[in-house]
């Protein structure tokens, strides 16, 4: 009797009227402007809605739990996670996506990911992610794809505050103002966490501090002229352990461990950002806009455990031709970054000037200019030799998109050379490389609500300045060689169908790689050293669905099958040909239900689960132990009533133990216990 009650209730609740619809969204931060239906690419869009309801501490928590995107702490460090989209590895994955916050790009000319913490989840629109495109609009690194963050620019007001177990603490702000005339915005977030995992001998925890707030103003004196302005601030303090073996591993991942590379010694960690930018919007006429933007950032790393400081500097500006009729659109622009990474001197500093300098120069057609140059100073030390390294590269670039009746078809090009340079004292080395961007892609409307999309895309990844330098087991650093940049070429087919409760897209890619670069740890540590793999491939399906049940269920699945072969790659005498590239999951699945309990009470169950890999330099696919599979239950509850809401949610319910395998018996441990925060939310 009771079973039948039950199921008279639950059939009842999914019969009630919708009261919310789904619909395309209109994907905003990519050259040519279209929805979700006409796209010719694989896109995922998740709203300020979808980011706030998932209550996570940081964009990592969300991309990992929410979208097909993988994030793992960087070696231990929760601040500056690894990323993996379409099989290109948990190691080396985030030099394959491009990540940009406001049209501003954050990736950094040497092998530091893109610093993703100082973004503050309140101040967040809308995160798109553009799978296997992106490379004519974005350049050097983008053939997984590319991740942009849009920030608020709109009138909503609150403040958020928790705590949580392990002595977690977060409160976050947003004040917005818009009218006619001005839109004005701030936001910031303070975080600290008193540390879970023990890190040294005498009790000391991995604690972590984190600031940051920017603030946005927009004013318009005419109807054809915007002018705009920002800045933004990040302050990090992160102290993360090492490795520990397996058997400590399984027995405490709580524990200090004993780092497999000969210390027990913790990381301390201050990164300090600064950031100001200035742009400009203008109506030439009703079919012609020109925008500008320019960006300055200074950024510090200080490893105060190894008494390693790196300063940053990146300067940026941009110039945007769009012209655009019902069925032509054509965008063209002006692209500036100079980067410059300045290297203190440390015991394994090598004496060298690096420098990668990107110059975009306009075809005939494209009215286009990108510029990057990036230089690092590394002091003189008893190991180093004095040497001189540049990297100068000069592209071009144009995107097209022509709609016609139920067609649409995409088409840009890039071309760019990169030359490099090496001097020292007994070398005088060049080498350069001519390389092309280029994307086509097709869309069918087969109806009003579903569409079918085909997309071809060539990319390319230039080296970053860290990949010419290797250090020995004694420590010395020595030059290692100019390597090439590696090349793909991809082939996407999707459909999507979107109706008033069911959101559905799929899609099945291969992707075509040479010289994928990597980097081959010897097991004699001897001859370790980044170098190329000569050809490799993956392909895969993608699945996303968003099915709205009734108005008080929901459920949101994101699936992503993937295979990634090494075809031709020897190194120090072993054969890696096909082997399966290590730090892969073969199967990726997040999941989430939503219950609306009562009018003004929702609760979410979200299940995230990652297949078994080959630890990060397993390219043999021969070590005794294997990346674990991923697993993570996680429950959350919000009280919604009038201008505020209280929520809890608890991580890692069922206390699943994870981490990272680097290799044998050299584990970092990653959301291994339970933890739980509650707080406060309040708009006004």
């Amino acid at each position: 009797m009771k079973i039948k009650i039950l199921l008279s209730l639950l059939t009842s609740t999914i019969l009630v009227a919708q009261t919310i619809e789904l619909e395309p969204l209109v994907i905003k931060s990519t050259l040519i402007k279209t929805d979700e239906l006409r796209s010719t690419d694989a896109i995922e869009i998740y709203t300020s809605s979808d980011i706030q309801k998932a209550h996570v501490q940081n964009i990592y928590e969300f991309l990992n739990q929410q979208t097909s995107v993988i994030a793992m702490p960087a070696y231990g460090n929760p601040f500056t996670q690894k990323l993996d989209m379409r099989g290109f590895g948990i190691g080396d994955g985030y030099q394959n996506i491009v990540v940009t916050v406001d049209g501003r790009r954050l990736n950094n000319i040497d092998m530091v990911a893109p610093l993703l913490s100082a973004i503050s989840p309140a101040s967040i629109e809308r995160i798109e992610i553009i799978k296997s495109g992106g490379i004519v609009a974005n350049g050097d690194g983008a053939n997984a794809g590319v991740i942009n963050i849009l920030t608020k620019k709109d009138s909503t007001r609150e403040v958020s505050v928790y705590g949580g177990t392990y002595g977690m603490a977060d409160g976050s702000f947003y004040l917005g103002h818009s009218d006619d005339k001005l839109s004005i915005s701030a936001s910031g977030e303070v975080q600290k966490s008193d540390g879970i995992r023990n890190v040294d001998s005498v009790g000391g925890k991995d604690n972590s501090k984190l600031k940051t707030a920017s603030l946005n103003i927009s004013y318009i004196p005419t109807k054809e002229l915007e002018l705009r302005a920002g800045a933004s601030f990040a302050r990090i303090d992160v102290i993360y352990g090492g490795t520990m073996k397996e058997f400590e591993y399984e027995n405490d991942p709580s524990q200090q461990g004993t780092n497999a590379y000969g210390s027990s010694v913790s990381s301390h960690q201050k990164f300090d950002t600064d950031a100001v930018n200035a742009g400009m919007s203008y109506q030439i006429n009703s079919n012609l806009s020109l925008n500008v933007d320019a960006n300055h950032e200074e950024k510090t790393s200080n490893f105060i455990t190894y008494s390693s400081i790196a300063d940053y500097k990146y300067n940026s500006a941009k110039t945007t031709f769009e012209y655009a009729t019902d069925a032509l659109s054509i965008s063209a622009g002006l692209d500036l970054l100079n980067g410059e990474r300045d290297s203190h001197v440390t015991s394994y500093s090598v004496a060298n000037e690096t420098t990668k300098n990107n110059l975009t120069d306009a075809l005939s057609i494209s009215a286009g200019l990108d510029l990057l140059n990036g230089e690092r100073d590394s002091h003189v030390t008893s190991y180093s030799v004095a040497n001189e390294t540049t990297k100068n590269n000069l592209a071009g670039f144009i995107m097209s998109n022509f709609r016609f009746g139920d067609h649409s078809i995409k088409a840009g090009y890039r071309y760019e050379t990169v030359n490099y340079k090496f001097r020292d004292t007994g070398n005088n080395l060049e080498n350069s490389h001519s390389l092309y961007g280029a994307e086509l892609g097709y869309n069918y409307m087969i109806s009003r609500d579903s569409s079918l999309f085909l997309n071809y895309a060539h990319s390319y990844q230039a080296p970053d300045i860290d990949r010419f330098f290797n250090k020995d087991w004694t420590g010395v650093v020595s030059f290692n060689g100019f390597i090439n940049p590696s090349k793909a070429d991809s082939i996407t087919i999707g459909y999507s169908n979107i109706i008033d409760n069911n959101k559905l897209k799929l899609s099945a890619y291969y992707i075509s790689l040479n010289d994928e670069i990597y980097y081959y740890a010897d097991p004699s540590y001897t001859n370790s050293k980044n170098t190329n793999i000569d050809k490799s491939h993956k392909y895969g399906i993608d699945v996303y669905d968003k099915y709205l049940l009734s108005n008080t269920f929901s459920v949101a699945l994101n699936y992503n099958f993937v295979q990634a072969i090494i075809d031709k790659e020897r190194e120090n005498g072993e054969d890696f040909s096909g082997k399966k590239l290590p730090g892969v999951s073969n199967h990726n699945i997040k999941a989430t239900l939503n219950y609306l309990l009562t009018q003004h009470t929702t609760v979410a169950l979200t299940q995230t689960y990652r297949s078994d890999a080959y630890a990060m330099d397993d390219f043999s696919n021969s070590f005794s132990q294997k990346q674990d599979a991923y697993k993570s239950t996680d429950i959350s509850a919000t009280y919604k009533k009038e201008n505020y809401e209280f929520f809890a949610k608890i991580n890692n319910l069922f206390n699943q133990k994870n981490g990272l395998w680097v290799s044998d018996d050299a584990i970092y441990p990653v959301n291994y216990t339970t933890t739980a925060i509650a707080g406060l939310k309040i708009k006004f």
